[in-house]
């Protein structure tokens, strides 16, 4: 009996996953039509394969509910996502990220190896569920069907709440960048108290500002985006600046979306011990009045703002260049220049 309601537990997740992923396209057709054309799709082919991707997620998310119809809808399902996932590494090989935006515009990430490793996640799902209506064809009707109903009433109400989470995060996302629009000149002025910051870090915990001042040297945060080449080149080359200015500046990298997104992307950019540190909204980047990337903030032993914000590799290399020359005579690390 246990295996029957898995069955039917895995054919509800299925029918969620996929329900939530072709309403989302649906109603944000012209971010669908956009985010095809970024996946290499030829252009006179984007209009007609906006429509039929999330039509053909709508009958996966149908299908696998009623028996005689879910082995089909279970391999529809392995189809889709085989050919999104090869789309996925064809592009990242090729050192490609579009934006995902797989269930619309709450998701409009970079993609990632992540990214593919939850569609193999899914493709796992689906052979589950595959397999489990082959070998149990009468699931759901062997159930107490209290228990049955009961369980897809669940399912509807973890879509929705799922749905509604990415809709808050995705105002938050837009709030943040109307406020980062609205703010005055860039940067702070140059004296001024640094603010306060708690953030989550790559390799486990939180930090803040405090905790990166305390070993009295100077800090450069360093603003960044996955999805930006030139932060990308940028990074390749923190480590070498990070070793000649160890005694006198903490380096560390500042972003915004998801941890595990960040973790993939340091160990790409091999950062190695130079902390990078994610934001969940842009706090970090309103407070300090930081509005492109990459840009970078100068603050001092002091927890004072040592230099106006820099923006670009050049202007972020100044800064640190700026950052040796502060240090007292007395310090025995020598003082010409390092880069």
């Amino acid at each position: 009996m246990l295996i029957d309601y898995m069955v039917w537990a895995a054919r509800l997740a299925l029918s969620a996953v996929f329900g939530l992923s072709a309403w989302a396209k649906f109603i944000d057709l012209p971010g669908t039509r956009k985010a095809v054309g970024e996946f290499g799709i030829a252009l006179r082919w984007v209009p007609w394969v906006a429509w039929v991707l999330p039509t053909g997620e709508a009958v996966v998310a149908v299908a696998v509910l009623p028996p005689w119809t879910a082995v089909g809808g279970a391999a529809l399902a392995i189809t889709l996502l085989g050919v999104f996932t090869a789309s996925m590494v064809r592009l990242l090989r090729a050192g490609k990220r579009p934006a995902c935006s797989c269930f619309g515009s709450v998701s409009a990430t970079p993609i990632g190896w992540d990214t593919v490793a939850r569609n193999g996640g899914l493709g796992l799902l689906a052979l589950l569920v595959l397999v489990g209506t082959a070998a149990r064809p009468h699931v759901p009707g062997v159930l107490p069907v209290d228990h049955a109903v009961g369980m897809a009433v669940g399912a509807v109400l973890v879509a929705v709440l799922m749905w509604l989470g990415g809709l808050v995060f995705e105002l938050r996302r837009r709030l943040d960048q109307q406020v980062l629009s609205t703010l005055g000149a860039e940067g702070l002025p140059a004296g001024a108290v640094a603010p306060e910051f708690e953030l989550a870090r790559t390799d486990g915990g939180r930090t803040d500002l405090a905790e990166l001042l305390a070993g009295g040297r100077q800090l450069l945060l360093v603003f960044v985006h996955p999805a930006c080449e030139m932060c990308a080149a940028l990074a390749r080359e923190l480590p070498r600046w990070h070793a000649r200015t160890a005694g006198v500046l903490t380096i560390a990298v500042v972003g915004n979306g998801e941890v595990a997104e960040y973790t993939e992307w340091k160990s790409r950019q091999q950062l190695g011990g130079i902390p990078v540190l994610v934001q969940q909204g842009n706090e970090a980047s309103l407070r300090y009045r930081v509005r492109g990337t990459p840009s970078a903030v100068l603050i001092g032993a002091d927890g004072r703002v040592a230099a106006p914000v820099a923006r670009g590799a050049m202007a972020i290399r100044d800064l640190i260049v700026q950052s040796k020359r502060t240090v007292p005579r007395s310090n025995p690390e020598r003082n010409g220049s390092v880069l």
